[in-house]
């Protein structure tokens, strides 16, 4: 085995004990039950790690990670994984997160060809057209970026609600909410796009508040 992969099985061993120095049973305990509150859909960006970010440990967030943070209806990884977190480890809360500075949008944003994943993109394309009034008042390129990745966020937020799995949890009364956030990487703070849906009543009224308290 290469000497770079041996250093990831040492740092492997490293973490390990670290984690049993705090608590000596926890790997025992956690291989015995998943029971995560949070669904985490995040972008696959390496800067972007889900659990570090919000301070939880391995067992608390589930995770479903891809190029921009997309949900679409024909990605069943997706929805395999949404199906899964809802119907069997009834999680609470479904966090869509991005980041500025994301590599996909800013592709799409800029017509950067990069290959197969132009394809994926064409929804990031598509986001940015369906709000063509607002992102043509940012004053520059750094601007438009910011407010596509907070779009892109909230179009997904809503894609999320839309879905067969979230629609039919509220039908029967399951608590669920969904939430919109975006990370900044030169800082690592989170930001709350003011987008958290917990049924089909108050769908359109906060995806519409959403992008009415974008800047302008």
């Amino acid at each position: 085995m290469p000497d770079h992969l041996n250093n990831l099985f040492a740092n492997n061993r490293q973490w390990a004990e670290k984690v049993k120095e705090k608590d000596p049973t926890f790997f025992e305990k956690l291989s015995h039950q998943q029971a995560p509150e949070y669904l985490w859909i995040g972008c696959s960006d390496s800067r972007v790690p889900a659990n570090e970010l919000i301070g939880l440990l391995p067992g608390e967030v589930f995770v479903h990670r891809n190029i921009a943070n997309l949900i679409v209806h024909s990605d069943l990884n997706c929805l395999s994984t949404i199906q899964f977190a809802v119907d069997v480890l009834a999680v609470k809360h479904i966090i869509v997160c991005g980041h500025y500075g994301c590599g996909g949008v800013n592709a799409a944003l800029k017509g950067k060809r990069v290959g197969l994943v132009d394809n994926w993109l064409r929804h990031i394309h598509d986001i940015n057209q369906k709000h063509d009034t607002l992102m043509k008042a940012q004053q520059d390129i750094n601007m438009q970026s910011d407010r596509l990745c907070e779009l892109n966020v909230i179009e997904q937020v809503l894609n999320a609600c839309q879905t067969t799995v979230v629609q039919d949890a509220w039908q029967r009364g399951q608590p669920l909410t969904v939430h919109g956030w975006v990370y900044r990487l030169n800082n690592g703070l989170l930001n709350d796009l003011k987008i958290s849906i917990s049924s089909q009543e108050e769908l359109m009224e906060r995806y519409q508040e959403a992008i009415n308290s974008l800047p302008t």
